[in-house]
């Protein structure tokens, strides 16, 4: 097993290369950069100031997205706009150098950990992930916890209960969840629960009240989840279908295998059976999923929660660099993602061997 996991610690660096590489050659080549975003805005500017001035006399002028498709169709030179000024800019964000100097630069600096300055923040990037992981941490910790804490446990009693009223009612509960988009969710837990229509019960911003350091530890704690309460409840309604279903299916087919008869036959208990013998052979494929499911959860799934309730975290920040194009916090955390994503799959793949001994990857 050693070698095994010393191989993959080898090939997360060259695959966390490979990332960098693809997506720094298509953030180069995507238009709209932040030269060119920065260049439109001069150009934005001067357009609506000359718009103005000769727009003033019968009250007319031009709207923004006029000015914008305007600016879009027209030389920056004609506006004024100094090559010097173009030429400095790009050398303020580094490219007059050629690519792959920049790429060099940027691998070299990552393997530091050091992952550069925001372009429009004028803060260090690995400053803005620190700050913004507690609150995806805290989503993507409490979201899976409640929906593996709740859905092994009923994936269990549904295959124990299979073709029940049980097994009926709880599917149709956990389908009809899943169906209802999170966002939608939100927005009404909002409207209900948050100062809309209805009632005040629940905060709409941040993870902590501003007077959290004053309040004792059980004051903070509450408040904490108080916070957390809605956002949770959005972020987790649709996610128990699938584990739910998976975890039952899993079961039912362990269930009906020769050594589960076997057991019994042994005069041992259901639960023993259950727990003892079908939990881990059921559970691999639980497993499997695990990582992938921590990742999404913990950057991207919580994207709409976090803009809907006022959360900024990794998600949001993420979408916010593609948007402005600011690369250097765009590629930080396209390396985060990919790092934690690919150490929570060697983690798996552990989990696979302590959870069922016969499992040995080194062999294969």
């Amino acid at each position: 097993m050693g070698r095994y996991i010393l191989r993959r610690l080898v090939l997360i660096p060259v695959t966390l290369l490979g990332i960098l590489l693809i997506t720094f050659v298509i953030a180069q080549f995507a238009p709209g950069g932040p030269v060119e975003q920065i260049i439109a805005r001069a150009t934005l500017g001067q357009m609506s100031t000359t718009m103005g001035i000769s727009g003033g006399g019968d009250g007319g002028g031009m709207t923004s997205q006029a000015l914008e498709t305007a600016a879009a169709g027209q030389n920056t030179a004609s506006y004024g706009l100094d090559p010097e000024l173009i030429a400095d800019l790009n050398r303020q964000f580094g490219f007059d150098k050629p690519l792959h100097e920049r790429f060099i630069s940027m691998v070299w600096n990552y393997v530091r950990l050091d992952l550069g300055e925001s372009y429009f923040q004028d803060r260090p990037v690995l400053e803005l992930v620190v700050e913004r992981m507690p609150v995806s941490i805290s989503l993507g910790f409490w979201s899976l916890l409640i929906i593996y804490g709740v859905s092994i446990p009923l994936g269990v009693a549904k295959a124990v209960r299979d073709g029940t009223p049980f097994d009926f009612t709880t599917s149709t509960v956990i389908f009809v969840a899943y169906a209802i988009p999170g966002f939608i969710l939100a927005i009404a837990l909002i409207v209900i629960f948050a100062g809309g229509n209805y009632f005040d019960l629940f905060p709409l911003r941040g993870l902590t009240s501003e007077n959290w350091h004053e309040l004792s530890w059980f004051g903070k704690i509450t408040d904490y989840l108080w916070h957390l309460a809605l956002p949770l409840i959005a972020l987790t309604a649709s996610g128990f279908a699938t584990l739910t279903m998976l975890t039952k299916n899993s079961f039912l087919e362990e269930i009906s295998k020769q050594f589960v008869l076997t057991a019994r036959a042994k005069g041992l208990t259901e639960r023993r059976v259950l727990y003892g013998h079908v939990f881990r052979n059921a559970m691999l494929i639980v497993i499997a999923g695990f990582p992938a499911a921590f990742v999404g959860i913990l950057f991207t799934g919580s994207l709409l929660i976090e803009v809907i309730f006022s959360l900024n975290g990794m998600g949001l920040l993420s979408y916010e660099a593609v948007i402005k194009r600011d690369y250097p916090i765009l590629l930080g955390t396209v390396f985060i993602f990919s790092l934690v994503g690919l150490v929570m799959h060697l983690i798996g793949d552990l989990t696979y061997v302590l959870v069922d001994r016969r499992i040995d990857f080194e062999s294969r």
